[in-house]
């Protein structure tokens, strides 16, 4: 019989309407233990995995046809044991709003110092740190405007932010955009930009996308936001920079390594901003109803031979681009 596994956290209203979809399915609910604990028939016999199993599970799984990740990441799956032959979706579409909310929250925080101050409160400081920045009319540079650089575009376009935005795809500019150009013109944007952003899913083609070059294109007073994966940065220029005052701030919600050992220098840098790789998850509750409601449509799309929403390529590693491509 065909089985559909589903491997996170759900409800019993998608447990319901799953049930109405998959009609024709056993499905198998391993919530809390992943993979562990699945016989060897119910591997043989699963053709729908919804979430994120061991690629040591999937050798098990001969019927396989589709993989609803739960993650907007795919770069773990595309190199595996999947191939062209099994559907692969992932949940991006689902992380922006989380995710863009911590990046803007970031952002506020270091323009407005609000982190200094919040420092000096154990010792009751009552100073002034100095002058701050305004999000109006700031030049904000938007590396990778997927689901997560579009939020934080939009966010910040609508506090009054020029915004530039840059992807490795050749897109129809989107509105939301003041300007929009291809990689290649990283350099030139850097100069201009008094945030930098980055909201690039994290591949081999991105890893230390900014360097000691990109950090010395900067503004003295320019701040970092990253939120997306940690060997982006490369994180002793980072800190380098940072030490220098060369940059003006950083906000993290990635590092690399993680976790970042407690005696790494990065900890010691007063213009930094540090949270543990927690902006997205399922730290906010609207991300988890997203992940399902995402899981209800393709099921059904799945079943009626329509196109599936957040689909991987697998030469890329990303989702198939949701803007026209030019």
């Amino acid at each position: 019989m065909d089985t559909a596994l589903v491997l996170f956290e759900t409800t019993e209203d998608f447990r319901r309407e799953l049930t109405k979809i998959l009609g024709g399915y056993k499905i198998v609910y391993n919530e809390n233990n992943g993979t562990a604990a699945i016989d060897a028939q119910t591997a043989a016999d699963t053709t729908i995995i919804f979430g994120n199993a061991k690629p040591d599970f999937l050798k098990l799984c001969p019927r396989l046809k589709w993989v609803q990740l739960g993650s907007a990441g795919a770069n773990d799956f595309v190199n595996g044991e999947l191939n062209g032959s099994v559907k692969l979706t992932c949940a991006s579409g689902c992380y922006g709003h989380a995710v863009s909310e911590h990046m803007l929250a970031l952002t506020v925080d270091l323009m407005k110092k609000l982190y200094l101050y919040r420092d000096g409160q154990p010792a009751g400081s009552w100073q002034s740190r100095g002058s701050v920045k305004s999000i109006q009319g700031a030049v904000v540079c938007v590396i990778g405007i997927g689901d997560i650089g579009s939020n934080y575009s939009k966010r910040m376009k609508a506090l009054g932010a020029y915004i530039i935005g840059l992807d490795i795809n050749n897109y129809a500019k989107p509105d939301f955009l003041d300007e929009f150009f291809l990689l290649d013109k990283l350099d030139d944007v850097l100069k201009r930009a008094d945030v930098v952003a980055l909201g690039v899913p994290g591949t081999k083609n991105t890893k230390g996308l900014i360097g000691k070059h990109q950090l010395a294109q900067m503004k003295k007073d320019a701040i970092l936001i990253n939120a997306c994966r940690g060997f982006i940065v490369d994180t002793e220029a980072l800190c380098d920079a940072l030490e220098s005052k060369s940059i003006g701030a950083a906000g993290l919600d990635v590092t690399e390594p993680e976790p970042l050992p407690p005696e790494h220098r990065l900890w010691k840098q007063e213009n930094v901003i540090i949270t543990p790789h927690i902006a997205g998850g399922r730290h906010l509750k609207q991300t988890g109803e997203y992940i399902l409601q995402l899981c209800l449509r393709n099921a059904g799309n799945f079943l009626n031979n329509k196109p599936l929403e957040s689909l991987v390529d697998f030469q890329t590693g990303f989702r198939v681009p949701v803007f026209p491509v030019i």
